[in-house]
């Protein structure tokens, strides 16, 4: 099977941080694996390739925490 040209430039824009990089992807890898559709059309079967296809696209994004106030 042939593998995704992924490039790491591409990802690394999308989230400005390595560490947020590889937690996204795991967490999304984690749905993909669980059942959940996916958001691309790949060439591999691999959920962790699916997973950075689907950041590279700009499918699956991060989504700020609320802040939290202490009072």
């Amino acid at each position: 099977m042939i593998e995704p040209n992924i490039s790491m430039e591409n990802l690394y824009s999308k989230t400005k941080s390595l560490y947020k990089l590889v937690i996204l992807a795991s967490k999304r890898a984690l749905e993909l694996n669980s059942g959940a559709p996916r958001l691309v059309e790949s060439r591999t079967n691999k959920v962790a390739l699916i997973a950075l296809e689907e950041i590279a696209d700009g499918k699956v994004t991060l989504k700020a925490a609320p802040e939290k106030v202490l009072a």
